[in-house]
C-alpha cells in the first residue's frame, strides 16, 4: 500500500487517488507538428528509480498534487501542489 500525503488531507491511502500522467513530459502547443504530438502520446519511457508524477486526489479534496516517487521501491520522497498542471490546462 502506498500512503499519499494530501497537502490537504494529510496521509490517505493511494486508492483514494488516479495517477494522472508523467510530469516530466510538457505538452506540446495545440499548433504542434503531428510528430510531436506522437511522440507526446506514445513515446514514454519506463523509468526505474527517483520519478515525479502528477496525481489527483479523486475521492477527497479533488486536488492535483505532484509526487515524487521511486519506481523500484514505490517510496515517496515529497508531495507538492500541482500548479504547473492547472496553468498548463486552462491555456
Amino acid at each position: 500500500m502506498l500512503l499519499i500525503n494530501c497537502p490537504f488531507c494529510g496521509p490517505r491511502n493511494h486508492t483514494e487517488f488516479n495517477y494522472g500522467s508523467d510530469a516530466t513530459v510538457l505538452r506540446p502547443a495545440d499548433d504542434a507538428p503531428e510528430s510531436e504530438w506522437f511522440a507526446y502520446v506514445y513515446l514514454r519511457d519506463n523509468p526505474k528509480g527517483p520519478h515525479t508524477e502528477y496525481w489527483q486526489h479523486a475521492l477527497g479534496c479533488r486536488s492535483w498534487i505532484k509526487v515524487e516517487r521511486d519506481t523500484l521501491t514505490h517510496d515517496i520522497a515529497g508531495v507538492s501542489l500541482a500548479h504547473a498542471l492547472a496553468q498548463r490546462e486552462s491555456q
